[in-house]
């Protein structure tokens, strides 16, 4: 009998805990979902290999649900496809997930809430996603992406003035080239057309992305996308 009601107890609370993180993640997205587009301007640092820029002057470009763009001052383009994205809110464009609280840790003295999505489709190319998510603000402090082809990647945020709309101020995506196969992740491509060389094995890449300001929900033409 006392084994029967701790198994009892057991299985409550992992239903409450699952249910606590779905709630959570419901409330981010809820936020993240009150922008409908927004043109940002900022500048960009790019480490990736072989590829070493100076800063450049870029604007996003983003328009619900999923379309998304970074244009720059010559150079080098950065434009995101398939699962992989340095758009904050591509994280959440499904509810198809299992959402599961693994506890809390602090990232830069805050205190965040862990939550790992486990993918309901077996065809995702996305086999865990783990959040890092402030509560108290409902921001996504650093996202955690492990995918079946692309190897695992990871983003932090810092945010500021645009908090309230869960935009960053601050935006840091890296990754390891090991077994990652950069046309489905990030693109690279050069201005004049030529072929990118191949990406070494077991090296770091990182791109910075420090935004200026913001221009909210004032509409975002479909050709500023392509």
């Amino acid at each position: 009998m006392k084994f029967r009601f701790t198994i009892c107890l057991l299985l409550f609370a992992s239903l409450a805990s699952a249910q606590n993180a779905a709630e959570l993640i419901i409330k981010v997205k809820a936020k993240m979902d009150k922008v409908n587009d927004y043109i940002a301007t900022g500048k960009m640092k790019t480490d990736v290999v072989f590829i070493k820029t100076p800063v450049a002057n870029i604007k996003s470009y983003f328009k619900r649900p999923d379309k998304f763009k970074i244009k720059r001052d010559g150079g080098i383009s950065l434009l995101p496809k398939g699962g992989v994205s340095i758009n904050l809110s591509s994280l959440l464009l499904t509810e198809e997930y299992t959402a599961i609280d693994a506890g809390q840790t602090t990232l830069k003295n805050v205190i965040v809430k862990i939550i790992k999505l486990l993918p309901l489709n077996e065809n995702s190319d996305v086999v865990l996603t783990t959040l890092y998510i402030d509560e108290k603000s409902l921001l996504i402090r650093k996202a955690s992406t492990t995918t079946k082809d692309n190897g695992t990647y990871d983003m932090e945020m810092q945010f500021g003035k645009y908090a309230e709309w869960g935009l960053p101020d601050v935006v840091v995506f890296s990754f390891n080239t090991k077994d990652y196969k950069l046309p489905k992740g990030i693109t690279l491509e050069y201005d004049d057309g030529s072929k990118k060389p191949e990406l070494p094995k077991n090296k770091k890449g990182k791109v910075e992305i420090i935004y200026t300001s913001y221009i909210v929900n004032k509409g975002v033409s479909d050709e500023l996308l392509k």
